[in-house]
């Protein structure tokens, strides 16, 4: 499976440092975090040979071998981690072995495929806009992005810093919480039922009618478990605006934002570089570099209004469920440019991730359906900083 899942870049052998609560785990590292003594290429073969080896392991990576995981490769992503779909233009699609005639998801490709096809027991990806959760919806594993800034990004190329966030893949709930555990340095709690458990109307009315219609179960699982405490909540209840569609407002404020980082963080060394990209991840770049940067100023302040609105909007038990993604996995092939009209699948996609990512939510994608056999994911979300309550409500709901 190792040669024909296409998910590794290259075996790397690391042994564990120390004795731990994850002896015996395998693992995969993305490529696009440090792993000492291996270029980092960021799917790209013009960075990966401008920029030398590193010389220390990522903070991350550093964490779990001392914990007693031991790595076993790194694994491609989509070049510069720029994209949703997880067909890297040089080193090929890794595979989705529950859909294999569909793409994993982007950018954490590789891991997702790793993970999914059983060949690790977790894998690091980076999400920044969706780059563990889409890929853990796809692949039906589970993934988790943490509140912004609680897992060490050093040792990680940067896409857009204030999005950027190191995020699990593993093959089951008690794995995933293992290794959080030890990325957040915190115990996970016994769970306590939550206060409330916010379904996002438009985050549902967002999705293909299918997607809705085969997480219907699993939301009826929620109302059995907790009752009243399960509720339909329109996002307009956080972010208080009006004469606004759907979840464009949460996606205007990520497109400009993540745009001008991207610029800012690669722009200089593309422009000198000039290094060849993928067709999707060339228009990336471009969009970069159109963006009226005037819009800045006003959706970085229009992103801290609804950080706060979020905080006081969601009590310290309180959860937020969305669908992860708005439809199943696209075909290989299918997305060669991106539609950017409200119903276009980036446009989609991005609306729904964009609400942690505005907010710097943590949110675990949980495998519970499928659509035709191909799998989409259900996630929780919870106030920032509470990601080992989080844990623990997806570790309940595993268990039932």
């Amino acid at each position: 499976m190792l040669d024909n899942s296409g998910a590794f870049l290259e075996r790397v052998v690391i042994e564990p440092t120390r004795s731990g609560i994850l002896n015996g785990l395998t693992f995969a590292v993305k490529d696009l975090i440090d792993v000492a003594g291996y270029r980092t290429g960021c799917g790209n073969p013009t960075w990966r040979e401008a920029h030398p080896p590193a010389t220390v392991h990522a903070i991350c990576v550093e964490q779990v071998l001392a914990a007693g995981a031991r790595c076993v490769g790194k694994t491609i992503t989509d070049e510069l981690a720029y994209s949703l779909i997880g067909e890297n233009y040089f080193y090929g699609t890794p595979l989705n072995p529950k859909a294999p005639d569909r793409v994993p998801g982007g950018s954490s490709s590789g891991s997702a495929s790793a993970v999914a096809c059983g060949l690790v027991d977790f894998a690091f990806g980076t999400d920044t806009g969706g780059s563990v959760r889409v890929p853990a919806a796809n692949c039906g594993i589970w993934g988790i992005r943490p509140t912004h800034g609680i897992i060490s990004v050093a040792g990680v190329n940067p896409l857009s810093p204030s999005f950027d966030t190191v995020g699990v893949l593993a093959v089951d709930v008690d794995v995933l919480v293992r290794v959080s555990s030890i990325l957040l340095s915190a115990e996970i709690p016994a769970f306590e039922k939550p206060e409330s458990i916010h379904l996002i109307r438009e985050a549902f009315t967002l999705c293909e009618p299918e997607v809705r219609a085969a997480l219907e179960m699993d939301i009826q699982k929620l109302r059995d478990l907790f009752g009243n405490r399960v509720r339909e909540t329109s996002i307009r209840e956080v972010d208080g605006e009006t004469n606004v569609a759907e979840l464009l407002n949460w996606y205007e404020i990520y497109r400009v934002l993540v745009r001008a980082e991207a610029e800012s963080c690669l722009g200089s060394w593309i422009a000198a570089a000039r290094p060849e990209f993928g067709p999707l991840v060339t228009e990336s770049f471009e969009l970069t570099h159109e963006l009226d940067r005037s819009l800045i100023p006003g959706m970085k302040d229009r992103r801290e209004n609804y950080f706060r609105r979020m905080k006081s909007f969601l009590g310290k038990r309180d959860l937020i469920c969305i669908p992860t993604v708005p439809s199943p996995a696209p075909l290989k092939g299918s997305i060669r440019k991106r539609d950017q009209s409200p119903t276009g699948y980036y446009t989609s996609a991005l609306s729904l991730t964009s609400i942690a990512g505005v907010t710097r939510s943590p949110q675990i994608s949980m495998p519970v359906a499928s659509v035709s056999s191909i799998p989409i994911g259900l996630s929780l979300m919870a106030r920032t900083h509470e990601d080992a309550f989080l844990l623990a409500a997806a570790k309940f709901l595993a268990s039932q």
